[in-house]
């Protein structure tokens, strides 16, 4: 005897084992005929069968039988005929009939006559010409004898008790009363045969013996000292479970959580701003000039209501045009261009979340550490890496001493707490300098991947601030970050809600790397 067999043997639950023995002694055994023998309920009968069957020590054949006889519906067609038959011997008489008169003349109600216009034309008894029913060749021929379906009406009226096969001159008949609502009554009978298999032979002939197993040990058990003569059955650690689908969060929330602890964690407080800014705030405060191309239609959303937004206190706005086209005092000669206050109004859909950073800056006093984390919009073309809607999270430190080492050592601890190692290499952006991307090492990939921009903002964006302290600040595209965490190719699979790749992305690689 093998190993194998004596370990399915111990691990045979009892109704298992009764299922076998009934078996053994008549292998033609219907369920119901063993749970009348062995004392099992039928629905205790087919799990143990089910089970069996799972360790191919039986198996179990499923038949399923069906009676078919008339509705009521069906029982008036074949008493007084279909609707296409009461039209047809009208037409008999007539020959044609106007669409109009057709209910009247067909004696059938009017709501019948769609359907029963369908029909005459699929078995070709009629045509209809400029809204005149006509009979054709076929209907003459059919005027006087039944089709195949009305033969089987007929034949399911002389059985009334129903119909389990159909001889094959009424199976054509059947297979149209198949296509058609309320004709047919369908019962399903459905029955059950087992078969002892090879394994279940050599397990019969090991034998067995039918005692009833604890699955558990209970407090009575040991209080009364009947755990030491019980039988215990064994668990099968390998036995197939139920899937079980958690409720979770949606991936992209997970990281968005993620960072969020990650900046409260080091000290940062989180600001939000509004989908819908004015362009001088999500350009102009940050330096960008007017007629820079990040700003032409075919890049920014812009809105016609609200067609414009109100501008901030005019000192700031006076020192921010001068900025942009003198420099002002900030050691810059500026854009040299004739800023424009219109522009400024402008009302679009922010297009980054620096400019919360720059509002921070204007309404808050430093020394300060600032994160946020939103949605932005950009007038991108559908495709695998971009979309026109995603998220940004920014951070901002600014005071005292704030240098560019500070902006280094602030993003290796931000992305050691995301999981990764960090790299820099010089960038250029236009508001600020020094410039850094930093880029993140991929081991199953074996190469750095660019993640986001940083630097130390310009003075032409932190004087008309009234901001006299250096600062920086860091940002980067959040999906971008999911892709790489969960192995996404096409940016647009974390928005499809694919219940499939939701329900298979673990639970743990949401939280960390």
């Amino acid at each position: 005897m093998s190993e194998d067999i004596k370990k399915t043997i111990r691990e045979l639950h009892i109704y298992e084992k009764k299922l076998l023995k009934e078996l053994e002694a008549n292998p033609k055994a219907t369920p119901d005929q063993i749970a009348d023998n062995s004392g099992m309920d039928i629905k205790s009968v087919m799990s143990a069968a089910g089970s069996l069957a799972s360790k191919d020590i039986i198996e179990v054949d499923k038949e399923v039988q069906k009676t078919y006889s008339l509705t009521e519906d069906g029982l008036e067609y074949a008493e007084h005929g279909l609707p296409e038959r009461k039209i047809l011997n009208a037409l008999a008489t007539k020959k044609q009939i106007a669409m109009k008169d057709l209910a009247k003349e067909a004696g059938i109600d009017k709501k019948e006559t769609g359907i029963a216009l369908g029909w005459l034309r699929q078995k070709d008894w009629a045509q209809i010409d400029k809204g005149v029913i006509n009979i054709t060749e076929m209907g003459k021929e059919f005027a006087d004898k039944a089709g195949v379906d009305e033969k089987v009406l007929e034949y399911l009226k002389l059985n009334a008790d129903g119909v389990k096969l159909f001889t094959d001159d009424l199976m054509d008949g059947f297979k149209k009363l198949t296509g058609r609502k309320n004709i047919l009554n369908v019962k399903k009978e459905t029955s059950h045969s087992f078969k002892i298999l090879p394994k279940g032979e050599e397990i019969l002939k090991v034998g067995f013996t039918i005692k009833e197993q604890a699955t558990q040990l209970t407090h009575e058990h040991l209080k009364d000292g009947e755990w030491k003569s019980l039988e215990y059955r064994p668990y099968d650690i390998n036995a197939e479970a139920p899937l079980v689908f958690a409720g979770k969060k949606h991936p992209l929330r997970e990281i968005i959580d993620e960072i969020r602890e990650i900046f409260l964690n080091m000290g940062f407080v989180e600001d939000n701003g509004e989908y819908v800014e004015s362009a001088f705030w999500n350009f102009d405060s940050l330096f960008q000039p007017q007629d820079h191309a990040a700003r032409e239609m075919q890049d920014t959303f812009y809105l016609k209501n609200p067609l414009t937004c109100d501008l901030p206190d005019d000192d700031l706005v006076k020192l921010t045009a001068e900025t942009h086209e003198t420099g002002a005092d900030t050691g810059s000669i500026g854009w040299q261009y004739d800023w424009s206050e219109d522009i400024a109004r402008q009302s679009v859909l922010r297009t980054h979340t620096t400019g919360i950073s720059t509002k921070h800056l204007y309404e808050h006093e430093e020394p300060m550490k600032m994160f946020s984390v939103g949605r932005v919009f950009r007038r991108e073309t559908f495709d695998y890496k971009h979309l026109p809607e995603f998220h940004q999270v920014e951070g901002l430190v600014c005071g005292d001493g704030i240098s560019y080492q500070n902006l280094l050592g602030t993003l290796k601890e931000f992305y050691k707490k995301l999981g990764f190692e960090v790299r820099f290499r010089p960038a250029y952006f236009p508001y600020t300098y020094l410039s850094t991307e930093s880029e993140i090492y991929l081991e199953e990939k074996g190469s750095w991947i660019e993640l986001g921009g940083a630097g130390m903002f310009r003075p032409e964006v932190l004087k008309p601030l009234g901001i006299d302290k250096p600062a920086l600040a860091f940002g980067m595209g959040i999906e971008r970050l999911a892709m790489i965490r969960y192995d996404v190719e096409d940016i647009r699979m974390l928005y499809k809600s694919d219940i499939k790749w939701l329900r298979e992305v673990p639970l743990d690689k949401g939280v960390r790397l």
